[in-house]
């Protein structure tokens, strides 16, 4: 007699996977060690918080996760394709179509508008102007930047220059987004509107993030919390940030 089959669901694979990451530096004589092993696997959706004392390499973990920086060891899977050893074009092929990037300093191009530095990133990917001016136009409505989208970075806010730099980071549709202090530049009621419009789009468009602050009331507003510290990422409980 015929066996009936079993379907089993589908695996859901992380966007990204940091596997046993390793980056140490020479000072002088001295080896310091900044990731020693650092693990985690963030999933569809998810958005990360990264924390940790100044100088714990935070910095470095998401040059690593980003593929800016090579680790001594350890591997970075991203839709479970091991990027570790990659050419630095195809380095630079999967930053350009599967992330975005967000630091504290917007770094958005002075001489154009909020949506033509939205529209540049589409252009550059291959799409078509049309597209990516409804696609700019619509990220930036989102973020509440909808009377300000002809401006220029000089005549926006701080806060309305770092949304625009987050709607770039997100104009490519990318899996993954890394943001380095997005807030930190900001005063803190900036800075908090500045985060609930970032949560808040990452919740729209479905993007996975890792995103490094020192705002602790912030990351616990997050899916989950990782603390790097002497090398290691560690799982936090939402009682361990108060």
């Amino acid at each position: 007699m015929r066996q009936p089959t079993v379907t089993e669901a589908p695996r859901i694979h992380p966007v990204l996977q940091l596997a046993d990451l390793r980056r140490h530096y020479r000072q002088g004589n001295r080896e310091i060690r900044v990731l020693d092993g650092a693990s985690i696997e963030i999933y569809p959706g998810q958005a990360v918080a990264l924390v940790g004392p100044s100088g714990a390499g935070k910095s470095t973990l998401l040059h690593v996760a980003g593929l800016l920086e090579t680790p001594d060891s350890g591997h970075v899977l991203i839709g479970g394709r091991d990027c570790s050893k990659l050419s630095d074009r195809e380095r630079t092929r999967v930053r350009r179509h599967e992330m975005g990037f967000v630091y504290q300093f917007h770094q958005l191009l002075p001489e154009f508008s909020a949506v033509e530095n939205v529209v540049i990133p589409q252009l550059i990917l291959g799409t078509s102007r049309r597209q990516a001016n409804h696609r700019a136009s619509e990220l930036l409505s989102n973020m509440g930047l909808a009377e300000r989208l002809h401006h220029r970075p000089a005549e926006l806010s701080g806060g309305e220059q770092q949304r625009t730099a987050i709607c770039r980071a997100l104009a490519n549709a990318p899996r993954l987004l890394l943001a380095d202090e997005p807030t930190g530049n900001l005063d803190p009621k900036t800075s908090d509107h500045v985060f609930e419009s970032l949560i808040d789009l990452i919740r729209r468009t479905g993007v996975s993030a890792l995103i490094a602050t020192h705002n602790l009331q912030l990351a616990a507003s997050m899916d989950r919390v990782v603390r790097l510290a002497d090398g290691h990422l560690v799982e936090m409980t939402p009682g361990q940030l108060v």
